[in-house]
Parts: C-alpha cells; structure tokens; sequence
C-alpha cells in the first residue's frame, strides 16, 4: 500500500476557499479507483498548515489520479491559494495498528 502525504499552507483569507473545494470534492476523491482512505489534518501551532493522508492501492493508482481530469479540477483550484510551496511524500506504509 502507498501512503500520500501533501502538506500545504494558505494564506488565512484562502482557508475557506480550499476548505469548501474539499468538501465538495473528498468523496470523489475517496470514490476514485484505488484510493483506499482519505484524511485531511490541519496544523495544531500553525492553522495555516493542511495536510492530506491518502492510501493508494499501489502507485499506479495514485498516478492514474493525478492524471485524471479530477485531480487536475481540484488542483487548479487548490494551487493558486497557497502561500508556501506545497510539499508531497509517497512513502510504503510498513506497520499500523489498524485491525
């Protein structure tokens, strides 16, 4: 299983903004083939910081995403509303406790 880790941060005026493109589109995301789990995470100290953690059946499945017209909709909304550049990990998920 791959595990997508994106970090992104916005200006306080923007939050809102990519707050309402994700609630519009995180089912969709969830639904899209391969795409086994979906969390969005907001930063204790720093609530400009957004993380998202998705799991992927295999990396194919996370490029057939970001090659999808989906994707490229909820990142050409997403990009412009960053005050920092966003950082991304695909990284294997090697142990969890999960049942």
């Amino acid at each position: 299983m791959l595990v997508r880790i994106v970090k992104m941060s916005f200006a306080p005026e923007n939050i809102e903004t990519f707050l309402n493109n994700f609630e519009e589109n995180k089912m969709k995301i969830r639904a899209f083939e391969g795409c086994k789990f979906l969390e969005l995470y907001r930063g204790k100290d720093n609530t400009n910081q957004f993380f998202t953690y998705s799991y992927w059946q295999n990396e194919q499945a996370l490029e057939n995403y970001r090659n999808s017209e989906l994707f490229k909709a909820v990142w050409a909304k997403t990009k412009v509303l960053f005050n920092e550049k966003p950082e991304a990990w695909s990284v294997n998920k090697e142990w969890s406790s999960e049942k």
